[in-house]
């Protein structure tokens, strides 16, 4: 028979939250071939083992879960969930629920999130609406007064600037994602040189609270209408100069591969052996026949 214990379980009473204690009664621990026959009545061959049972601590001792493995393919680390229940004074115990619920390992779905905050950038393409939440933080009415004195140069107008500008939080966001991006002052390219955006004619400072800080590169070899921050930099920076390297002198030609050099070598040494057949007479070729002269037909 599987151990019985307790649990504790909160209860709400007149006097406040009090802790029950949730008994795990043997009559509801017992109940093992129950619950998997009615775990196999809708797993069929797909329960496995028993793996234990515990006190539903709602219940107050009136109601127990017993868990089964599943070999259900794909769901691997999930459980078949029988919970099982009976009456203070009831001999025996009732099938209540049968359920497939995921184990501590079991492979599971990420968290669902709505698509608004799943959106990331990058994501928003050519015919695709993207508008801001409804209480967006980084966004202001216009008319209202603010800390950056570009918009409120606008906002004296009402009605003739923009219905929303970026609130303080909406620049500092922004702010904070230029600095740390590939375009910030930590990023490779800039870290490798010494010249900085913020002394390159190219560099465009912007308007408003972020000019000391951002600014557009116009440079088309360079970083081309991207914001770059004032530390940021690159070798195209308008003040780069290449050093002019000296020419390398050549030296002498000491070997020429284009002739041939002409070794003058003494005579032949003779044969020590040769053949006397093969030798004629003084001064004669060596080799050549003999041939007579054709005599003419009478």
């Amino acid at each position: 028979m599987p151990n019985c214990g307790t649990i504790s379980a909160v209860m709400t009473t007149e006097d406040g939250p009090q802790v029950a204690e949730a008994t795990l009664r043997p009559v509801l621990a017992d109940a093992v071939a129950q619950a998997r026959s009615a775990a196999e009545e809708l797993g069929r061959t797909t329960v496995g083992e028993h793996l234990g049972v515990r006190a539903e601590p709602d219940s107050v001792g009136a109601a127990a879960t017993h868990r089964f493995a599943a070999a259900l393919p794909g769901y691997r680390g999930w459980e078949w969930s029988v919970v099982v229940a009976a009456a203070p004074d009831a001999e025996s115990a009732t099938v209540s629920e049968v359920v497939l619920l995921p184990g501590p390992d079991a492979l599971v779905s990420p968290v669902w999130l709505p698509w608004e905050e799943r959106v990331r950038a990058g994501d928003l393409g050519p015919g695709d609406l993207l508008p801001p939440p409804a209480d967006d933080p980084r966004l202001v009415p216009g008319y209202l007064v603010s800390d950056d004195p570009a918009v409120q140069d606008v906002a004296r107008d009402v009605g003739l600037g923009r219905r929303q500008v970026l609130s303080r939080e909406g620049r500092l966001d922004a702010a904070q994602r230029w600095f740390d991006g590939p375009r910030g002052p930590l990023a490779d390219v800039a870290v490798a040189v010494s010249l900085q955006c913020g002394t390159c004619g190219f560099y465009l400072p912007l308007a408003g609270s972020l000019r000391a800080a951002f600014g557009v590169c116009g440079n088309e070899f360079a970083d081309d209408g991207q914001v770059v921050h004032v530390e940021h930099g690159c070798g195209a920076h308008s003040d780069t100069v290449v050093a002019e390297m000296a020419a390398t002198p050549v030296s002498a030609l000491v070997h020429d591969d284009s002739q041939l050099d002409v070794v003058v070598t003494g005579p032949a040494s003779p044969d020590p052996d040769p053949d006397p057949e093969a030798q004629g007479a003084a001064g004669e070729p060596i080799g050549i026949d003999e041939v007579d002269e054709p005599v003419p037909a009478e």
